[in-house]
């Protein structure tokens, strides 16, 4: 069962709706590598070094600086940083309301589940469907952890979804990019029409695709703990990048007469992968033990 994480106010106009926060997303367990002494196996301890006086400094000397200019720096110290950052209230304030397709998926960060929290199921369910039955989703703010954050709450089933978005600024626009005008054949347009039918679906099912990249880590990971050898296969020919000039029709009809592509199925169910074990004591295995920073 999922653990709500902070507990917040809608503020609708004059309506108030306590809710719930929860995490939409978790963390997956990922392998992280740790720094190693390839001599001795023993771990390495960072450090910041002055490169004025090459000597280490303890954080305990250290402050934070701006560079305004080449090599020339305005301090804060943390006392000062705190000061400026923003205090948190508790409260989402919804500021308008805009039609869903408005808002483009670029701009979405971090996204959360809301729940009525007590005495809030009334005013909860009036939003969500009002939302819902009005094609738009609410833009509001939000601050936490010192910060102000611009946030889209939009109805999903009988829930709603913050979505912490990206401000202006930290989205680039298409035009930095060179997109040179191109003429697209009408005989073009018609296979390539006729290959995305043949491999279109329905609906999106994130649970056919998995990280092929972290399923092989962990496996070379359990690997080395068990003191096996890793066998590294060689780069599949034409694995390599770079611009080729394909004829494109050509391509197109290929592609077609490959015929329709078996859709992903979701595996079979298989007992859950354990992850890899700690090393003990052989510096080789510690060389390759897995933990998180």
């Amino acid at each position: 069962m999922a653990r709500s994480i902070a507990s917040l106010t809608i503020s609708f106009g004059l309506v108030s709706v306590p809710v719930k926060l929860y995490s939409a997303t978790q963390a997956r367990g990922s392998i992280s590598f740790n720094l190693i002494h390839a001599k001795c196996g023993s771990r390495l301890r960072q450090q910041y070094i002055c490169i004025k006086e090459d000597v280490v400094v303890e954080r305990e000397e250290m402050v934070k600086g701006y560079e305004f200019a080449k090599d020339q720096y305005v301090t804060f110290t943390a006392e000062e940083l705190k000061a400026l950052e923003e205090e948190s209230t508790g409260t989402v304030e919804i500021t308008e309301f805009v039609p869903d397709e408005k808002i483009d998926p670029i701009y979405y960060d971090k996204a959360y589940f809301l729940a009525p929290d007590k005495g809030g199921a009334k005013p909860y369910a009036l939003l969500t469907e009002g939302m819902r039955s009005t094609g738009r989703c609410a833009l509001a703010r939000w601050a936490a952890r010192g910060k102000q954050y611009l946030v889209q709450l939009r109805p999903v089933g009988e829930g709603l979804i913050m979505q912490q978005l990206l401000y202006a600024d930290e989205v680039r626009p298409m035009s930095d990019i060179e997109i040179p005008a191109t003429q697209v054949k009408e005989a073009e347009l018609k296979l390539a029409k006729q290959l995305i039918e043949q491999i279109s679906a329905e609906e999106f099912n994130p649970k056919v695709y998995e990280d092929d990249v972290q399923k092989r880590i962990e496996a070379a990971v359990e690997k080395k703990i068990s003191g096996k050898e890793i066998s590294v296969s060689p780069e599949a020919p034409g694995s390599k990048g770079g611009g080729q000039v394909i004829d494109l029709m050509e391509a197109l009809r290929a592609s077609l007469n490959k015929g329709t592509p078996k859709k992903a199925q979701p595996e079979k169910a298989q007992p859950e992968r354990k992850q890899p074990k700690r090393a003990v004591a052989a510096p080789a295995a510690s060389k390759a033990k897995a933990a998180r920073r």
